[in-house]
C-alpha cells in the first residue's frame, strides 16, 4: 500500500502520518526528514541540497524527487510507505509518477486531510515550541505542567512567528492556491479520499485505516 497525505498548517497531516504508518507498519516518509538526514550524512544528495540551502535558496523539485526515489528504494518500504510532505505541487506530482511508473508501482490512496480555519487557527496559534529541546506543546490542547516551561528541559516555551493568527490566514490562502491544482490532478486519477481532520485524532485515524482496508 503506498500513500499520500495532503493538507493544510494545523490539519495534523505529521503526526497522523506517523501514526498510521505504526498502524500499517510502514514507513513514514518525511520530505523534511530525508532532507535533514541526506545533509547531514553528507550524501551525494544531501552535499548538492546544502549548495542550494548555504546560499538561502529552495532545493530543485528534481533533487527533492531523487532523494524520495533513493529513500523508497530501500528494503523498508518495498511493500508500502505513507509519504508526508510532497508532493507540494503538480510538477512534483508528475515527477512522482515517473519516478514509480520506473518501479512498476502506483500510488494507492491519496488522502486530503481538510480542516475549517477555525479549527486551525486555534490549533496553530496556540502552539508552543521549546527554546532548549524543540519540544511541542499547546497551551490548550497539551500544556506544560509549569506555565511556559518545558517539561523535559525546564527551558522556556515560546510561539514561533508563524504561528500568530494573522500569519496562519496567510499561510492558508498560500495553501488553498498552491493545493487546488493538486487535489484536482489526483481527484482525476480516482485514488483521492477527503477526511475532515476536525475531529478527534483518534477517528481521523481510524477512518483513513478504514479506506485502506477497504472497511
Amino acid at each position: 500500500m503506498r500513500i499520500i497525505l495532503l493538507g493544510p498548517p494545523g490539519a495534523g497531516k505529521g503526526t497522523q502520518a506517523k501514526t498510521l504508518a505504526i498502524r500499517l507498519n510502514m514507513p513514514h516518509i518525511s520530505t523534511g526528514d530525508i532532507l535533514r538526514q541526506n545533509v547531514s550524512k553528507a550524501t551525494d544528495l544531501g552535499k548538492k541540497a546544502k549548495d542550494y540551502m548555504d546560499k538561502g535558496l529552495l532545493v530543485p523539485d528534481e533533487l527533492v524527487t531523487e532523494m524520495v526515489g533513493s529513500r523508497i528504494d530501500q528494503p523498508d518500504a518495498k511493500k508500502g510507505f505513507i509519504l508526508d510532505g510532497y508532493p507540494r505541487n503538480i510538477s512534483q506530482a508528475e515527477s512522482l509518477d515517473s519516478l514509480l511508473k520506473a518501479r512498476n508501482i502506483t500510488i494507492d490512496k491519496v488522502f486530503d486531510l481538510s480542516a475549517s480555519e477555525a479549527v486551525i487557527v486555534q490549533r496553530l496559534s496556540g502552539r508552543l515550541a521549546c527554546s532548549g529541546c524543540n519540544a511541542n506543546y499547546h497551551i490548550k490542547n497539551m500544556p506544560p505542567k509549569k506555565a511556559m516551561i518545558c517539561d523535559n528541559c525546564g527551558s522556556k516555551l515560546y510561539q514561533r512567528a508563524d504561528d500568530k493568527e494573522e500569519t496562519i490566514k496567510k499561510r492558508l490562502e498560500v495553501y488553498k492556491k498552491e493545493s487546488a491544482a493538486l487535489i484536482k490532478y489526483y481527484s482525476a486519477q480516482k485514488n483521492l479520499q477527503e477526511i475532515c481532520a476536525d475531529k478527534d485524532a483518534e477517528i481521523v485515524l481510524n477512518e483513513m485505516v478504514g479506506f485502506v482496508s477497504g472497511r
